[in-house]
């Protein structure tokens, strides 16, 4: 079997096991939901795409991870405790192999409920929109789907990262317990620990105030947070900022090297070379 098909046929297996589980068909009703909800109340609302991008910036860097997690971290710790690592480990597939398959099947179901419930909200805001104010755009083609369509690569690429982190955590584990833990550890970390060290550091003056720009693509969250303010929704203001809120090459960077890392930790971490 090439290494393609290997790959495959794992994939399939963990997409499989997701779509048969009722308690990720809660999670991603649930969220489906939220999201929806939120562009509800954002129907029809001055700024339009810029506004709804404003809405759902906050509640997408606080739910993708936690529908990632959710998604991913009892990924490899459940094949080790049912047995199932031990007897896919007697056939010819590498630790890359293993951990690719498990990713690429966990973060496409997690792709298709965070792109299916932000391009459903983004229809349901755009019914009875009104248009956009002098304050959100500089002129009437600033405020376009075009906006939202940025927040939504954005919101899938942080995802990929959410989802390889998740995976790294579950790898790097050794029972449901700690990888329960870990999880929620990381979770913090992403959403709330990583951005105050950089307030911390910046208030005791070790960086430059400056410098934060730089500083917050480091963290995944932060480094969402950056490409959507000054990639999708910068462009379409009115007045732009007078200091950058972050630096989008070095978000973009920052992400990217999450995502590498991650993988690289699960690969790393799931099984002895020698075994």
């Amino acid at each position: 079997m090439r290494r393609r098909d290997r790959v495959a046929a794992i994939v399939e297996r963990e997409l499989w096991t997701l779509l048969r589980s009722r308690v990720a068909l809660a999670l991603a009703i649930g969220f489906f939901g939220i999201i929806v909800g939120l562009g509800g109340v954002s129907m029809g609302a001055p700024g339009g795409y810029v506004s709804l991008t404003y809405d759902l910036l906050l509640p997408v860097e606080v739910l993708v991870p936690t529908l990632a997690f959710a998604y991913a971290y009892q990924s490899v710790r459940g094949d080790d405790e049912r047995g199932e690592l031990a007897v896919i480990r007697t056939y010819d597939v590498s630790r890359l192999e293993y951990v690719a398959g498990v990713f690429v099947g966990r973060a496409a179901v997690l792709l298709v409920v965070v792109l299916t419930s932000l391009g459903a909200a983004g229809v349901v805001a755009s019914v009875g929109a009104n248009q956009p104010v002098a304050f959100f755009a500089t002129h009437s083609a600033g405020d376009t789907p075009l906006v939202y369509a940025r927040f939504a690569v954005f919101a899938a690429l942080y995802a990929l990262v959410a989802a390889a982190l998740a995976v790294a955590v579950s790898a790097a584990t050794r029972t449901s317990r700690q990888a329960l833990a870990a999880s929620v550890g990381v979770l913090l970390a992403v959403a709330v620990a990583l951005d105050l060290a950089v307030v911390t550091l910046v208030s005791a003056n070790v960086v430059d105030a400056a410098s934060i720009a730089v500083f917050t693509g480091l963290s995944p969250a932060s480094a969402f947070r950056g490409l959507v303010l000054e990639v999708a929704i910068q462009p379409a203001l009115a007045v732009s900022p007078s200091v950058a809120t972050a630096s989008p090459l070095v978000s973009g960077v920052g992400l990217l090297g999450w995502l590498a890392a991650s993988v690289t930790v699960a690969t790393v971490a799931i099984w002895p070379e020698s075994a």
